[in-house]
């Protein structure tokens, strides 16, 4: 590939400034700084670049010593999708907790405690929360992401999350315009369909991105989805009349009026570069209104950055992209990163950051509330067949039926309630059973594996989407019947009727939502 020279000229700077690229390593490669230098403009985070605060302070550091400016992006919903603790769980539930609890002060605390370990760390750009209203309960992807299926209540917690995070001096990013609730295919993987009329679009899945605007969030990521009561031809990252003819649009032309920072989702995603291809897309979704091209989850070197860099200056040069529009762009994202600068010096100090702790110090954001994340993921439960039951008091069994797990939360983020259920009772045990094959590892199989494993001990069931799964719920069913006494934790949408002798829905997967179902099943809670 041939690239272009090294820019200083102002038309490759704006392609460099359009772009949030991810890279590897926990210290910025040469190549990053020394596109920062070039005109490089903002970089994404991912979990591979996070190994305690304190190192991702000294990467954010090290980036700001290069370009003062940076915009530092994280994928940080807390919840199910962390980055910050991808290898721990998080200290957050997610919106699904925040939405079964729907106090939305407890919603602007959490998120403001969360914006403020992010700018103690030198993060300035949350893609956070998701506005996307749950309504089709066999969603792949987004779930207990969703602060659930009813649209005024999303959007109340939508608006109370923005103003808690962006206290913090952190920029909100709300997602994903606009709105992948109502799919039953991951835009990881292909690209999903919405047939919801334009009725049914303004009453449910715009409803929370105009209580967004109204809050003031500063940025809102593109779907890539097809609508087409909207556009019939292109998904929404990479359609006009999605981005500037409803986003951008006044409300008085039927639009929502907003007018920060549009954000593509990862351009690597199948969706989209499956089926235009990485530049080709590229271009179309700046041509369509995006400002700013996410790519760096999956895709995260220098090659990347080049081919889309010179992808972005050729189709304006053969008149392919309008070179105001690349500029308008451009500007957009320094204007962001603008604001978080101001935005930092009046919350405390965000984006210069300083040897925080795990926990959290005061500083950036105000005053810490280390301790809300658990209060609000005890205030999440929902028990059924508590009077009946009799706390645990010996080592049980935990039979984990596990899913496999979606892009956006990872592999590699520990969930469930094993660890906390073996610190206040040692010598649980831990089994961990996906769907079953056929034959001797079939469903059966796995149920007397269960048995055999646990013996004696109590068995605790943790499931998660359990509606979703018909081999799960299959499993559940035949357990529960052989242990009448099993203790059922739903980890997902609770969408299944409750069953077992407990049964605890937390409303997400969190570490702390297995602590407070943990603290439930020993009757160890808070003050005893």
């Amino acid at each position: 590939m041939t690239t272009l020279a090294p820019g200083t000229s102002t038309l490759t700077r704006d392609a460099l400034a359009v772009l949030q690229p991810g890279f590897t390593g926990t210290r910025a490669p040469d190549w990053v700084l020394r596109r920062l230098g070039e005109g490089l403009a903002a970089v994404g985070l991912f979990g591979r670049n996070i190994a305690s605060p304190g190192q991702l302070a000294e990467l954010t550091a090290q980036l700001r010593a290069e370009r003062g400016d940076v915009l530092v992006a994280i994928d940080e919903e807390g919840g199910d999708v962390t980055r910050l603790e991808v290898r721990s769980g998080s200290s957050f539930p997610g919106n699904l907790a925040l939405g079964a609890v729907d106090d939305t002060a407890l919603t602007r605390s959490v998120a403001r405690e969360l914006g403020r370990r992010l700018a103690e760390c030198g993060v300035n750009l949350d893609w956070a929360p998701s506005a996307d209203v749950n309504s089709n309960p066999d969603n792949p992807v987004i779930g207990v992401r969703s602060f659930g299926a009813e649209p005024d209540l999303v959007a109340r917690h939508t608006a109370a999350y923005i103003e808690g995070l962006q206290s913090s001096g952190v920029a909100a990013c709300a997602k994903h315009f606009p709105g992948h609730g109502d799919t039953d295919v991951d835009s990881h993987h292909d690209l999903p369909r919405v047939a919801a009329d334009l009725h049914t679009l303004r009453a449910r899945e715009l409803v929370p991105f105009r209580a967004a605007v109204r809050a003031g969030v500063k940025a809102v990521m593109s779907a890539h989805i097809l609508l087409p009561a909207l556009d019939p031809d292109r998904p929404a990252t990479l359609s006009p009349e999605v981005l500037h003819g409803l986003l951008r649009a006044p409300a008085h032309d039927g639009g929502l009026g907003f007018d920060g920072l549009i954000v593509t989702d990862g351009m690597e995603m199948r969706a989209i570069s499956a089926t235009y291809g990485l530049e080709r897309g590229s271009v179309l979704a700046v041509a369509a209104g995006a400002d700013a091209i996410c790519v760096g989850g999956g895709l995260a070197d220098e090659d990347t950055v080049l081919r889309l860099r010179d992808a972005l200056v050729r189709a304006v040069r053969e008149g392919r992209l309008a070179e105001e529009r690349l500029a308008d762009a451009a500007a957009r994202v320094r204007a962001l990163a603008a604001w978080t600068a101001t935005a930092a010096a009046e919350s405390g100090g965000a984006g210069t950051a300083a040897a925080p702790t795990a926990a959290g110090g005061a500083g950036a954001g105000g005053a810490a509330e280390p301790g809300v994340g658990l209060d609000a993921a005890r205030r999440a439960l929902r028990v059924t067949g508590a009077d009946a039951y009799e706390p645990a008091r010996e080592p049980v069994f935990v039979a984990a039926f596990t899913p496999v797990a979606n892009i956006a939360v990872g592999a590699e983020t520990p969930w469930g309630v094993g660890a906390e259920l073996a610190r206040m009772l040692p010598g649980t045990g831990t089994g961990s059973y996906g769907r079953p094959g056929t034959g001797d590892e079939g469903p059966a199989a796995v149920i007397a594996r269960v048995l055999a494993e646990a013996a004696d001990r109590r068995i605790v069931a943790v499931v998660r989407d359990v509606h979703r799964h018909p081999w799960m719920a299959g499993a559940l069913a035949s357990l529960v019947a052989a242990r009448p006494d099993t203790v059922v934790v739903e980890m997902g949408v609770p969408q299944a009727p409750p069953s077992g002798a407990l049964h605890i829905a937390t409303h997400g997967a969190a570490r702390v939502c297995g602590r407070a179902a943990a603290e439930v099943i020993t009757g160890k809670g808070a003050g005893n």
